[in-house]
């Protein structure tokens, strides 16, 4: 397993160590000893969750809030996405700021997202299995979302416009500007 730091601070690209042979491959996709060594987090994981889209949705950007805030693995099972990292720290130095990764079955990278970040993808092929391990569990009274086009952030996120299908809840986030206020009022 290789540890890639990405420009956000704590926020990082995990490289799996896998084994071809003519039969297939093997790969370990989560060791808690080996990630936290990598990581320097205590990070414990409690709750997987996944997902099936096809090409053009995008899930994002959310986020929970206070103390039901989640760090998140992130891995693609079957086909590609786009994934989209924003650090929401305001004490962090790369406040406001954010990160874009493929993730694919093929490339088999994953992202860790720590507490304190929002989230999302956009399917790139033409369907997507995406797969999580978060280390809290979900309250719906601590979710959060930020519009996946706002222009403070002006994330590419590597499709035609008329080709992203949003959620109508995800049409009703905020943008970063009223999450930061809304967050550390």
């Amino acid at each position: 397993m290789e540890l890639i730091t990405t420009p956000l601070k704590d926020c990082f690209v995990i490289k799996p160590a896998v084994f071809d042979d003519p039969r297939g491959y093997f790969f370990e996709s989560f060791n808690e000893l080996r990630f936290n060594e990598l990581t320097g987090t205590n990070t414990h994981f409690v709750q997987d969750n996944q997902s099936f889209s096809s090409y053009g949705v995008l899930r994002g950007l959310h986020f929970q809030k206070g103390a039901h805030a989640q760090a998140k693995l992130v891995r693609v099972l079957q086909g590609e996405v786009l994934d989209v990292a924003v650090d929401l720290r305001k004490e962090s130095p790369t406040f406001g700021q954010h990160f874009t990764v493929v993730l694919s079955a093929q490339n088999k990278l994953q992202l860790f997202i720590p507490r304190g970040f929002a989230h999302g993808f956009v399917v790139l092929s033409q369907e997507a299995e995406f797969f999580y391990k978060c280390d809290n569990y979900y309250h719906k009274e601590a979710e959060g979302g930020i519009l996946y086009n706002d222009a403070d952030l002006g994330i590419d996120w590597q499709l035609p416009a008329q080709d992203i299908q949003v959620s109508e809840k995800d049409k009703l986030n905020l943008s970063l500007n009223q999450v930061l206020e809304a967050v550390y009022e």
